[in-house]
């Protein structure tokens, strides 16, 4: 999968919900590996209210109890069921229902890999029926950003990891290619190694937001009104690879560190 993929698919649910009236929802069968970025993308960018839901499987189609076909069923369910509608896209494996923002894949092997440990599933897909308990409060689909209508390309984001005595080489390489911004996964809290910081800092100034994530599984990067004001964006709750994602379309938006702030702390 790639962001051109992920434009493609947009473009493609987008045009479908539009089409058909009578569609309950639409289920997209995804590998695990990139579900993520895939589901938080079509989170922010399918302008229906009508569910996307995401599904794939663990063990393949050929190993003993395969929990691929079961899963297909519990995304199916949850999409016809009408109280799935205005929640976002949802990601539906193991009979859990997670938001598209907040799902992680956990564990290598597992069936049980994807959690939403910090703010919970929102339901449940069980034998009489699908059961949700929550919602998600943050922006999404229709209340999102900006339809991509005429989007072909999205700009060049990476994500840098920091590092015990990083010397910096790698992200100061990514500017030296003039990319559209930055995403660094920093250590608990947002926090860098001294020549991550020092490069951060001469980055934003020049004009290359750089958001700041945490390799920490929870817990928020809280930002600064003096690190806006310096070009530097706090992730929130967001792991690098999702902020990596908001990043993207934020810079469709905006080049300004305080308006990409206000799109992360609002989605």
């Amino acid at each position: 999968m790639t962001p051109n993929h992920w434009l493609l698919l947009a473009r493609r649910i987008n045009e479908l919900l539009d089409a058909e009236p009578n569609i309950s929802g639409v289920v997209v069968t995804h590998g695990t590996d990139t579900m993520e970025e895939t589901a938080y993308f079509l989170h922010l960018t399918i302008k229906h209210v009508r569910p996307v839901v995401l599904t794939g499987s663990m063990r393949s189609a050929t190993a003993i109890s395969a929990d691929g076909p079961a899963n297909l069923l519990a995304a199916v369910r949850v999409a016809a069921d009408t109280k799935a509608a205005g929640r976002g896209v949802l990601v539906v494996l193991n009979d859990e229902i997670h938001s598209a923002r907040d799902v992680r894949k956990t564990d290598n092997n597992r069936m049980d890999t994807f959690v939403s440990a910090e703010w919970g599933a929102l339901g449940v897909v069980d034998s009489d029926g699908v059961t949700f308990r929550r919602s998600s409060e943050t922006l999404h689909t229709v209340h999102a950003l900006p339809s991509l209508a005429g989007v072909e390309t999205l700009p060049v984001v990476p994500i840098v990891a920091d590092f015990a005595g990083n010397d910096a080489a790698v992200l100061r390489s990514w500017a030296e290619r003039e990319v559209a911004g930055v995403v660094v996964q920093a250590f608990g809290g947002g926090r860098a190694s001294p020549e991550m910081r020092r490069a951060i800092t001469e980055i934003a100034s020049e004009g290359t937001p750089v958001v700041l994530a945490s390799r920490v599984a929870e817990g928020r990067v809280i930002g600064s009104e003096q690190q806006a004001e310096a070009g530097i964006v706090a992730a929130g709750d967001l792991p690098p690879h999702r902020a990596r994602v908001l990043l993207m379309l934020a810079l469709l938006q905006s080049r300004d560190a305080k308006e990409i702030q206000a799109i992360f702390d609002t989605h």
